[in-house]
Parts: structure tokens; C-alpha cells; sequence
């Protein structure tokens, strides 16, 4: 029997697994090597696959085709819902961000503030430039850095003699974190953000991943806490409004060892990441915090005008 162009059509939604136009699906079916089988003699090839799958749409009641958007015209199998919610959840995505005046660095403070005041992070923070790095071989340092850093200094939690009984006893009250910062976090990108902060968190205590709208959407949940049972990186939901009702959806697994190859690493690259070190080492070593961190917010009135002025809220 011979490779027809609805075959062909068949055959690449299958392989790629989400809705294509004509032109990408006869470009994708050229570099799979399918364009060999097909027994045409056509001029225009590309336009007769067109014409095939718009004829078997209308007139086959049977037809296993359909058009999923129109500007630009594109197609699908029927029943593919897993490919097809995936593609929808990447088309919404596209457009918040083509929406969005602002940034990922636009929500450090926003994060900064409420790391600073939650019970359980109590840290001061500072951003890391990844510009600032030594440049290397292209993908050598790909998600090595952190968007930020994070210590929680125990000096407001324990007193003076605690903290000295802790140095005697080599117990350590000191915890870093690593946190990684999207704007939009859903099916489609899910995967690639979380390992992105499982490659840049491994040397902290803990490691979070963090957003300021999360999908909601109960399979995405469920994906979330699969992740975080099997890598441990924790998951923040961002609140713009009201910063304190920003949310620890899934805690990460604390280290007790730190990653000091990948810290090594780090200093070594990025002047911020160093400075960072420096800094905490020196609050350390007097006994309070001296050094310049993140900026932060006390008042939710100050981030909410913050907030507004910088489109976040819209």
C-alpha cells in the first residue's frame, strides 16, 4: 500500500505530539525522512498535504484530523489531550509573557521581603548577576547560577551564650538557601524550570523553586509533588498584593552537607556569588548583621504600591 500524505500527516502529529501548521509539519516530516515515501509527482507537494487533510476533515465523518486554531491554521489528532492541553498551557503562556511589562528580576524584592519575614526562611538575600560571571565555553555554566542566595543568620533567635555552646558542640545555625525565579510556572514548563533548579540549588541547604503565578491546575500539582519527593527542591507561590500571603506550596528537603565542589565552583565565577560568602562570613565572625543585602519591604502598602507601579499586578 502505498505512503499516502494523510499517512504522513499521521505519522508526524504522532512523533511530535503537538498540533503543527502545514508548513511545520512538512518540514518536521522532511527532517525525519519521510518525504522520501510518499509516491507523488506533484509540483507542489506542500499544498496537495493542505489540500488532503482539509478534504478528509470535511468530508470524513471518520476522519481522525482536526483544526485546532485557525490564525495560524493549525492541526491535531483527535483525542490527543495530553498533547493538546500541553500545547494550549505553552500558547497561554506566550502570550502572559508578551503581556508582561516586567521581568523575572522585577519580583527579587517581592521574594526578598518575604523570605525576610516568613518563620521559616528568616534569611537575607542577595541576587546573583549571572552577566557578571567569567565567560567560558558555550553551556559550560548553564544553570549553575542561582537568581538568588539566601543565609538566615541566628543571631536574633538564640542568645549569646546559645550561640557560643553551638560553636563548642559544632552544631551549626547557620542555613543558605538557593532559590530560582519564574514568572509563569505550568505543564509545559514545569519540568525543565524544576531541573533547572535542581542543577542550581544543589549546593545550598535547601533549594526552591519560584513563581509568581502557578497554574491552577490539580495535574500540575500532583507533578509538583512527584518532583519534590524525588529531588527535593521546595516550591513558592508568589503573592504581588499582599506579599505575606505568598505561600511555601512544597518545602524543601534540607541537605546537611553542602555541595562544596559546586560552591567552589561558584566563587570562583561570579564576583556576586563571592561577595555573598564574604559578607556572611564577616557577619559571622562579629556576632550581627553589617553587610549590605537584598533591599527589602516591611510593609505590604510599600510593596503593593511597588507592585503597581511596576506592572505586576496587572
Amino acid at each position: 500500500m502505498a505512503y499516502s500524505f494523510l499517512t504522513l500527516a499521521k505519522d508526524v502529529l504522532e512523533k511530535e505530539n503537538i498540533p503543527l501548521s502545514i508548513e511545520e509539519m512538512w518540514d518536521t516530516a522532511k527532517n525525519l525522512g519521510l518525504l522520501e515515501k510518499l509516491s507523488s509527482s506533484g509540483k507542489t507537494p506542500i499544498r496537495t498535504l493542505s489540500a488532503r487533510i482539509y478534504v478528509d476533515i470535511k468530508n470524513n465523518p471518520d476522519t481522525i484530523f482536526e483544526q485546532v486554531c485557525k490564525r495560524p491554521a493549525k492541526f491535531f489528532l483527535k483525542g490527543k489531550t495530553a498533547g493538546l492541553k500541553e500545547y494550549e498551557d505553552k500558547q497561554k503562556q506566550e502570550k502572559r509573557h508578551q503581556k508582561h511589562k516586567f521581568g523575572e528580576r522585577a519580583l527579587h524584592i517581592l521574594l526578598s521581603s518575604f523570605v525576610n519575614a516568613d518563620e521559616h526562611f528568616k534569611c537575607s538575600t542577595k541576587t546573583i548577576y549571572h552577566e557578571t560571571s567569567k565567560r567560558e565555553k558555550s553551556g559550560k555554566n548553564k544553570w549553575l547560577h542561582p537568581n538568588i542566595v539566601g543565609v538566615h543568620f541566628p543571631f536574633e533567635s538564640y542568645t549569646e551564650n546559645t550561640l557560643k555552646l553551638f560553636d563548642i558542640l559544632k552544631v551549626n545555625p547557620y542555613k543558605l538557601y538557593s532559590f530560582e525565579m519564574k514568572i509563569d510556572i505550568n505543564l509545559s514548563n514545569l519540568r525543565e524550570y524544576y531541573f533547572q533548579a535542581v542543577s542550581n540549588s544543589s549546593w545550598a541547604h535547601e533549594g526552591y523553586l519560584v513563581a509568581l503565578h502557578i497554574a491552577d491546575d490539580p495535574e500540575l500539582i500532583d507533578e509538583m509533588r512527584r518532583l519534590n519527593n524525588a529531588f527535593g527542591i521546595g516550591v513558592v507561590r508568589l503573592d504581588a498584593e499582599h506579599f505575606m500571603q505568598s505561600e511555601i506550596l512544597f518545602s524543601a528537603k534540607e541537605k546537611e552537607s553542602l555541595d562544596w565542589d559546586t560552591i567552589n565552583r561558584l566563587v570562583d565565577s561570579n564576583p556576586d556569588f563571592k561577595k555573598f560568602l564574604d559578607d556572611l562570613m564577616e557577619d559571622i565572625k562579629i556576632g550581627k548583621i553589617k553587610s549590605r543585602y537584598d533591599e527589602v519591604y516591611l510593609e505590604e502598602e510599600q510593596m503593593y504600591q511597588y507592585a503597581q507601579k511596576n506592572s505586576i499586578l496587572s
